[in-house]
């Protein structure tokens, strides 16, 4: 399966973007779907996850409600929706796949088997 990132861009604090994940090659219902992003000079984080039904988790600290995760299976796309963002938010963005169908959500990395090559998110301050 390849999965494609977009929606990135170069934006001012308080912003918003919408991040989209487009999967090709496999047929995404089935797999919890996730957003990571990693920042120059720190380790990959967490942000959000989404299952097969539909059931949401989110690295609270970090986002704290600002971010919602979506999924449209019919277009096979994952979603991103970031609002008020800030500049420690300055990443890059990365969606993944599950390893396995009908899993709950994951937050960890080594439980995505897919990845995407990211999308440059830049906050100004």
């Amino acid at each position: 399966v390849r999965l494609q990132e977009s929606g990135g861009g170069l934006v001012e604090a308080g912003d918003s973007l919408n991040l989209s994940c487009v999967a090709s090659g496999r047929a995404l219902i089935g797999y919890a779907m996730g957003w990571f992003r990693q920042a120059p000079g720190k380790e990959p984080e967490f942000v959000a996850s989404i299952n097969w039904s539909g059931g949401r988790l989110y690295n609270v600290e970090s986002v704290k409600g600002r971010f919602t995760i979506s999924r449209d299976d019919a277009k096979n796309t994952v979603y991103l929706q970031m609002n008020s963002l800030k500049p420690e938010d300055t990443a890059v963005y990365y969606c993944a796949a599950d390893r396995s169908m009908y899993r709950g959500s994951q937050a960890k990395e080594n439980e995505y088997g897919y990845w995407g090559q990211g999308t440059q998110v830049t906050v100004s301050s």
